[in-house]
């Protein structure tokens, strides 16, 4: 998913109309539409209803659009703040990250107008708990955080987000199923990162078993997402043969990273207790956000 698709959506749905949408965005038509059909591909979900004279708005549509329109104006504050720093004399922005960001950050770098008006970014890879406190300290400028519903004293603007999704070896029953339900896991080792080291992910996903009405069995700890699948996809990995299901493993993980290798089958649709698309709490868990003071 790339922001240009957000915005590219938002514009079509304010206008119902591919060619005013087009005009105010200065491109062409084609490129709106291919972009749109794109991000419909992505979600899985029609976003417009075609089928008339006039172009209307899904369910779907409806539901996303204040989405967009937080995501867009997400980047708007960001670029602006750059530019307030930039006339100020002050030409670095500092910023927290994660490790773990990847080419996110550089996909929200190039959508910066003129990547910030000759701003010099410097970044510091601390952990969540250091880049809330040093943005409340004015030692950083804004940081980027995932999963948080509030942070006293700061604002949380977000981002975008990052599915979760299920690795399997490519030779497991349940590989060759389009839909998964995340109560078909319930018997597989599950491999994770530690909560040390990412408490939000762990928390969220054990969570969501339970509500799937299951305790998940704990495999090996995830050490890093290409060592584990290529584990899991060699089958190297075993456990011992008290835990039930020990030898094949499933790994859930945040999807935008380079997540898909050839012996690991990936599923990007794995339907919550009550058979919908996913549950609410593992889509708030990869809730990707920047925050600033």
């Amino acid at each position: 998913m790339e922001l240009r698709q957000i915005q590219y959506f938002v514009a079509v749905a304010e206008d119902l109309h591919f060619g005013r949408a087009a005009e105010r965005l200065h491109i062409g038509q084609p490129a709106v539409s291919q972009q749109v059909r794109r991000l419909e591909r992505e979600l899985s979900a029609e976003l417009f209803d075609r089928s008339g004279r006039t172009v209307t708005l899904t369910p779907a549509g409806r539901a996303l659009l204040p989405e967009g329109r937080e995501v867009l104006r997400a980047m708007d504050s960001f670029a602006a703040t750059a530019r307030r720093l930039a006339a100020q004399g002050d030409a670095t922005f500092r910023v927290g990250i994660s490790s773990a960001l990847g080419q996110r950050l550089d996909d929200f770098l190039d959508a910066l107008p003129d990547r910030g008006a000759g701003t010099r970014f410097e970044f510091q890879t601390l952990d969540a708990h250091t880049r809330l406190e040093e943005v409340r300290a004015g030692r950083l400028d804004a940081a980027f955080v995932r999963g948080l519903e509030s942070a006293p004293g700061l604002l949380l603007l977000s981002l975008w987000q990052d599915p979760l999704v299920v690795a399997l070896p490519a030779a497991h029953e349940l590989a060759g199923r389009d839909r998964l339900r995340l109560a078909d896991l319930a018997r597989l080792p599950l491999r994770i990162a530690p909560r040390a080291e990412n408490p939000v992910l762990f928390d969220t996903v054990v969570l969501a078993c339970r509500k799937a009405g299951f305790e998940p069995a704990l495999g090996p700890p995830s050490t890093g997402l290409q060592e584990s699948l290529a584990e899991i996809g060699a089958g190297a990995a075993r456990l011992d043969s008290d835990v039930p299901g020990g030898g094949r493993h499933r790994l859930l993980a945040p999807r935008g990273g380079a997540a898909h290798r050839r012996r690991a089958r990936r599923h990007s649709h794995v339907p919550g207790p009550a058979g919908g698309r996913g549950s609410r709490t593992a889509e708030t868990a990869d809730r990707n956000q920047c925050t600033r003071a």
